[in-house]
């Protein structure tokens, strides 16, 4: 029996430590929230839009929880309404107090004008295809000066009414086959140098072919000068001194002798000599070459002999001095003629039978 009664005593006394505690809580919680947490309608109460006004001013030193509806309205969340264009702010680094005034214009005789605009360069615009194809001439270049010759077209879709026009010129073509037509071409198209368009089409201009260049060449000429003769008697033997670049020796040369490897000299006279490309056919004039006060090029390695007297023959202002013959040596005074032909051009005797003794 006494068990039983200490654990009544015992239960009873936690039952009470557990109301107390129970009791303690709930005043907590009034504190906390208020009556709203033991009304009916606060398990019910709802968010309005305004708020109520509180029905007697609060005392100022006296703290009250706030009511339901304060909460509702200091909790309630407002949308932000966000427009960047309404909000206006001044430029970075400029300074909106500061008054500018505009500058004033310069006078023209002051500053200088504008640069003028770089035009805009335009791509060229990429022409039609030719209907006619022109793969190479034959042959492709030529000397300024020389005869005739006969101008094939290689290419391909010729016709038979195509023709061949040289550097613009109509020319009368002969035509063979699909890949190939040819013309003659006169001398007179060639007689200066340069270049010169080739184009096969028809006479209406409908067909053509893209353009192939004919290369003319100036021919080779004589790179020494005339400066003096030694003329014999019956025109025979006659010697023409010439000088060479960067040569301080002239040399000399008779009719019929080949100079420089190519050129021939067929004919000597006071004032000029003649030359023949014998490869090419073509020739060349060479004037003599003056002295300092005929006018002309000076001649340091030739200087005049003024007791020798001047051969009537020649022009005045000629050097008389000839390398390799004394000046003491009597000299035979050609007449004057305009052209000096040897009787005999074979002919290369060093002593021959006018009886000067060379």
């Amino acid at each position: 029996m006494a068990t039983a009664a200490v654990k009544s005593t015992t239960e009873r006394n936690k039952l009470i430590a557990a109301i107390v505690l129970g009791i303690l809580a709930l005043a907590a919680l009034y504190f906390a929230f208020g009556r709203s947490l033991f009304s009916s309608s606060a398990s019910s109460a709802k968010a309005t839009p305004t708020p109520k006004a509180s029905p007697s001013p609060r005392d100022p030193g006296k703290f009250t929880l706030p009511s339901a509806d304060e909460q509702a309205f200091n909790t309630q969340t407002v949308p932000i309404d966000y427009r960047p264009g309404q909000a206006y702010a001044p430029d970075a680094g400029r300074n909106i107090f500061a008054f500018y005034e505009p500058a004033k214009p310069c006078p023209p005789e002051i500053c200088p004008p504008p640069p003028p605009k770089t035009p805009e360069i335009k791509p060229p615009t990429p022409g039609p295809t030719p209907h006619l194809v022109a793969g190479f001439i034959s042959p492709q270049s030529v000397y300024a000066g020389s005869p005739g010759f006969r101008l094939e077209v290689n290419g391909d879709r010729f016709t038979p009414d195509v023709r061949i026009y040289f550097n613009q010129t109509e020319m009368p073509t002969t035509y063979v086959n699909a890949q190939r037509v040819f013309t003659d071409i006169p001398a007179s198209l060639i007689s200066a140098e340069g270049q010169r368009q080739v184009i096969v089409q028809t006479p209406d201009g409908t067909k053509y072919s893209n353009q192939v260049m004919l290369v003319v060449q100036a021919p080779p000429r004589p790179t020494f000068q005339y400066i003096g003769m030694i003329a014999r008697k019956r025109y025979n033997n006659d010697t023409a001194y010439f000088l060479e670049a960067n040569k301080p020796t002239p040399f000399g040369a008779r009719l019929n002798d080949v100079v420089g490897g190519r050129f021939r000299l067929i004919n000597i006279s006071a004032t000029e000599v003649v030359f023949e490309d014998t490869s090419l056919g073509f020739k060349h004039r060479l004037p003599i070459v003056r002295s300092s006060t005929g006018g002309g090029s000076p001649l340091p390695s030739f200087p005049t002999n003024p007791g020798f007297p001047t051969n009537p023959g020649f022009p005045t202002g000629v050097p008389t001095d000839i390398p390799g013959i004394p000046n003491n040596i009597p000299r035979y005074v050609p007449p004057t003629s305009p052209n000096r032909n040897p009787i005999n051009p074979d002919k290369k005797d060093d002593v021959d039978d006018d009886g000067d003794g060379y």
